[in-house]
């Protein structure tokens, strides 16, 4: 999905976000959002996808000002809150496969621009899926022998492993994390800090530190990994902006709620729904 001329404003609205959470020195701060900047309107263009400009932003933000995990705060408290809403809201969920990805998509209400507490009233609704292509992924994954599943933010990792169990039960799944901070992305540690590492079975990473994933960036076990599985289970949405640039093949699931408007636009659904989609 290329960017739209709404993404810019919401590329500088990250900007400015990474670099108050990076520092509270000031003058570093400035730098920071400056340099950040120059990079976005030195990339920014109706070719590039906004993951792609996401990930440069970050990577100056962080040099800069010389944090690593700029985000690490908002990831704990996402953690807590997450872990928290989990035991009231899982109880509303069956353990098959159909509600199991239900469990898991309500979770993607979670968005570092959002409030928790808005969140929190999202994710205690019941998901209904605007696109429910929840069917086909199911009669595909009882064919299938290998799964990659792409975890998105943080607090989402309670709510993935119920669907991660449940397909275990039929097929070998790999849970997909980032391999350093970025963002309020899932990472290795966040995993082990948990306490879920066991939980989940094998885990592996992108390679690459971005929102999403872009293939050209990534390790080429991830690659070798993403070609060998027969289904793509593909959280949030920075997962659909970079993997929908590539051409359809029937095994990418993605499960996400289209939080903005040029997500929405391109799925063709309202903001803020929930979407089950097969590609």
């Amino acid at each position: 999905m290329k960017v739209s001329l709404e993404c810019y404003d919401c590329l500088g609205r990250l900007i400015c976000q990474a670099a108050r959470l990076a520092t509270s020195d000031e003058p570093l701060r400035q730098k920071a959002v400056e340099k950040a900047r120059d990079v976005l309107n030195q990339e920014f263009s109706g070719e590039q996808i906004s993951i792609a400009i996401a990930t440069k932003l970050h990577k100056v933000i962080r040099e800069i000002t010389g944090n690593p995990d700029p985000y690490r705060i908002v990831k704990e408290d996402e953690l807590r809150v997450a872990g928290e809403l989990f035991s009231r809201v899982k109880v509303q969920y069956k353990n098959t496969i159909n509600d199991c990805i239900k469990l898991a998509t309500v979770a993607n209400a979670i968005d570092f621009f959002r409030s928790l507490d808005a969140v929190a009233e999202d994710m205690q609704r019941p998901v209904k899926f605007t696109i429910d292509d929840s069917q086909q992924f199911e009669a595909k994954l009882k064919k299938a022998s290998k799964v990659l599943y792409l975890a998105d933010n943080v607090g989402e990792i309670y709510f993935d492993l119920p669907l991660v169990k449940r397909m275990r039960q039929l097929v070998d799944v790999k849970y997909v994390v980032k391999p350093l901070p970025v963002q309020n992305d899932a990472t290795v540690e966040d995993v082990k800090e948990a306490g879920l590492e066991g939980e989940f079975g094998v885990v592996i990473t992108t390679g690459v530190a971005s929102p999403g994933v872009i293939l050209d960036w990534a390790s080429e076990q991830f690659r070798e990994e993403f070609e060998a599985a027969d289904l793509v289970f593909a959280k949030g949405m920075g997962h659909y902006e970079s993997l929908s640039e590539l051409p359809g093949q029937g095994k990418v699931f993605y499960c996400l709620m289209a939080k903005c408007r040029p997500v929405a636009n391109s799925l063709g659904v309202p903001l803020n729904s929930y979407v089950a989609m097969l590609r």
